[in-house]
């Protein structure tokens, strides 16, 4: 048993950081040598292999239906019609809406239905209305971990089977110079509904809406099961991007995601089972990858998990936050997540798990390899102070965590590992892992059971 309290380890070598822009192509990033065969290792790794195994995407009825036989014309609001073609889509027992090339003007949001395929063809663009330009909904929604009734995400779907988003449009949210607008405005909203879930308040009495500021995401599938996400492009959200919420059988693959504000994560699967996220981009201000399942008493008493998510063969870049995370709303437990093949260009934290003592939750079996990483702040952040804690008397549980093939070229810092002396981290093992330059030594505090096998560091090896 090792149990680190304040050790600092490392050589402190200071280099010019270079930052490249991420590329426009995704690309597989080439796998890292290979090392000895490790039987734990690969039995890990068949799980992975099962989880993706088992997941299919929906298949639609071949049935085509153009928004614009109901209505739709460049040049003026267009969501009436897109919704209107959904529905008829959805009562004719499903298909698929085509959203052929052209600017499409969305001033209210779309509510996807059961066995519909939303197809937007190459060039064509559906851009969201501004606050004061747009009509939004009340919809039961997932705040920040806490359930709300709020403003409806731009797309959402709610309990619906067979479901889709692809093609090779655009999705513009207008965030950057609409909603993130709000986002000096919404402390009093967050705090009153951080409030109502740390004491239980009723959902349904939970109303925010006209004259509230709690932004919404660009895209959420609410209770959905089989859930395709496959080519479109989601450009400057108005919040979180991708959103999947009690969700299952969950794919995004083949989809670019480029917000530039606070908040714009990528993809948050939150409370979701068996999801595969691959050959994505993502070039944002936040997570690019966030793995959620609930906030503090209101995470708690939904308790719901996130578990069986894949993660491969995805480009990454982020100047203020993580490339791939875990948390912070983290309440309902993380387990079974696999991330592996990714080109982190730049992060501030590559590998980000992160909670507070106010969380609880587990976080376990994680298992990350292969990654490439151009140049990060810390490579890899284990924390329990993220933020600032409401009481501090439930503190979350890190154990069994796996990241070996790392290749990172230039970082603040290797490794900082750091639980408390109630919740060390538990059974991480770090291995193979190669940093050119790191410019700070690692820290690492109450910690049992760390394992460093061949992690070098300015071309030293690091011992546990």
């Amino acid at each position: 048993m090792v149990d680190r309290r304040a050790f600092v380890a490392g050589s402190c070598v200071f280099a010019a950081a270079g930052r490249a822009a991420i590329g426009h192509a995704a690309t597989v990033p080439a796998a890292l040598p290979a090392t000895a065969a490790d039987p734990a290792t690969d039995a890990d790794w068949a799980i992975a292999d099962a989880i993706v195994a088992r997941m299919r995407p929906p298949v639609f009825p071949a049935a085509i239906f153009s928004i614009l036989d109901h209505g739709a014309r460049e040049g003026a609001p267009a969501h009436l019609a897109v919704q209107a073609t959904i529905d008829a889509c959805a009562a004719a027992g499903g298909g698929r809406v085509l959203v052929p090339a052209g600017l499409w003007r969305m001033n209210g949001a779309i509510h996807l239905r059961s066995n519909v395929d939303l197809h937007l063809e190459r060039d064509a663009v559906l851009r969201f209305g501004k606050p004061e330009e747009i009509v939004l909904p009340i919809v039961l929604t997932r705040w920040e971990g806490t359930e709300v009734y709020n403003y409806s995400p731009l797309i959402y779907a709610r309990d619906c089977t067979n479901v889709a988003i692809t093609g090779q449009g655009v999705c513009d949210g207008q965030g950057g110079q609409g909603f993130f607008q709000w986002r000096p405005r919404q402390d009093r909203d967050k705090t009153a509904l951080r409030d109502m879930g740390e004491a239980g308040t009723p959902v349904a009495d939970r109303r925010f809406g006209p004259g509230h500021f709690l932004r919404p995401p660009f895209v959420q599938f609410f209770r959905c099961t089989n859930v395709l996400i496959d080519g479109p492009k989601f450009v400057d959200s108005p919040f979180w991007t991708i959103h999947p919420v009690y969700s299952s059988n969950v794919i995004v693959r083949n989809v670019t995601v480029i917000s530039h504000h606070l908040n714009s994560d990528g993809c948050d699967p939150d409370s979701c089972q068996d999801v595969l996220i691959e050959h994505c981009r993502f070039d944002v201000s936040d997570d690019c990858i966030a793995i959620k399942s609930g906030r503090d008493q209101d995470g708690w008493r939904v308790g719901l998990p996130t578990r069986n998510v894949v993660i491969r063969d995805c480009q990454m870049s982020t100047h203020i936050a993580g490339a791939i995370a875990i948390g912070s709303e983290m309440s309902g437990g993380a387990s079974n997540i696999f991330a592996e093949r990714l080109e982190i260009h730049h992060a501030k934290q590559a590998l980000y798990f992160k909670a507070n003592l106010d969380r609880g939750g587990t976080i376990a079996q994680v298992r990350v390899r292969d990654v490439k990483v151009r140049d990060s702040d810390t490579l890899i952040d284990f924390t329990t102070a993220y933020h600032h804690s409401r009481g501090g008397n439930a503190p979350p549980t890190y154990k069994q965590f796996t990241v070996e093939r790392v290749d990172c070229r230039n970082t603040g810092r290797a490794l900082r590992i750091v639980g408390v002396e109630a919740a060390p981290v538990q059974d991480v093992l770090i291995r193979n892992v190669t940093v050119g330059k790191a410019r700070q030594g690692n820290v690492i505090a109450h910690t049992r059971d760390l394992r460093l096998d061949g992690v070098r560091v300015n071309g030293r090896v690091l011992v546990a």
